[in-house]
């Protein structure tokens, strides 16, 4: 054990990336890890449009960008109220979506609600990005400890085949104009939070004939931002890529082998939909939460 001058014990330094890691699915163990993780449907909109993306209103579809419904920053306190009493083990409270969390103001309040009524939770937010720097001192003061950006690629070349458009103060840009825009705020913004104290994870959608190829580069990148941890998701063939093979197991080894030569890499990823509740792949509870009588319509978000 370390001393100081004085011959007295020190106490143990606690690694803050294995903190998180003992608390957070999401950000370390995976399911090893018997810890859970609300997702708060919050986030109506979104300000870029990409070419996988076909946000959705039902209870059926298993995966990101889907809720039953959208809650307001006290219905979403309360959802975490009654979570905890049916899952105890819930450790994170988070927002996905289904647009994009920073779009609206709507994420951030909900964090300063929950920061009152439970500190003890780690508050997780993901987002692509856009607008990650000019709120990060905003998200801090709301406690927000763990951050997700959608980082799919850093050559706009590439990253125009992905996100189609931007919406950026009003004005929409379209092609590399659009890709190197998100880009550049992409690594302002991840720069901005690490130095605010966050914890950082990256996640890139693995696009077949897109961006398998550019995995190295965009781990490489962020890692010298200062990402600590990276998460390479299969793409789900729809919308505009729906021509696309879901990458195959073997595929996704590969990207992930690459990716581990610059950042540490999760692999457990379960593709959660924006209103996911429980411990990832072993309990889910969100059915318990919501009124699933009056969530019977399929409704396609708008883009804006």
């Amino acid at each position: 054990m370390p001393m100081n001058t004085q011959g007295n014990a020190l106490p143990e330094l606690v690694d803050p990336l294995e903190h998180i890691s003992n608390q957070h699915p999401c950000f370390g163990k995976g399911p090893n890890l018997n810890k859970g993780r609300i997702h708060l449907p919050v986030s109506p909109t979104c300000n870029i449009q990409c070419a996988f993306c076909n946000r959705s209103r039902n209870t059926y579809e298993k995966r990101p960008g889907v809720t039953g419904e959208i809650l307001t920053p006290v219905e979403a306190a309360d959802v975490v109220d009654k979570a905890l009493k049916l899952c105890p083990e819930i450790t994170v409270a988070g927002i996905a979506g289904p647009g994009d969390t920073l779009a609206s103001d709507y994420a951030i309040e909900t964090f300063n609600v929950i920061k009152e009524r439970h500190p003890e939770l780690i508050n997780c937010l993901s987002t692509n990005g856009l607008l990650l720097e000019e709120k990060a001192e905003r998200l801090i003061e709301a406690g927000v400890k763990t951050i997700t950006v959608t980082v799919n690629a850093v050559d706009p070349e590439i990253l125009q085949h992905i996100c189609l458009f931007i919406v950026k103060d009003g004005k929409t840009y379209v092609g590399t104009e659009g890709a190197k825009i998100l880009i550049d705020a992409q690594k302002r913004g991840i720069r901005k939070v690490k130095e605010l104290g966050a914890m950082v994870k990256v996640n890139m959608v693995l696009c077949p004939g897109i961006n398998d190829e550019h995995v190295e580069d965009v781990a490489k990148t962020v890692s010298e931002l200062g990402a600590d941890f990276f998460n390479i998701i299969p793409l789900i063939p729809q919308h505009k890529l729906s021509h696309l093979h879901e990458p195959s197991c073997q595929e996704l080894y590969e990207a992930r082998a690459k990716a581990e030569k610059y950042i540490r890499v999760f692999r457990h990823c379960q593709r959660c939909r924006a209103d996911a509740a429980g411990i990832p792949g072993k309990l889910e509870i969100s059915d318990k939460l919501y009124d699933l009588k009056k969530l019977n319509a399929q409704n396609t978000f708008s883009h804006g």
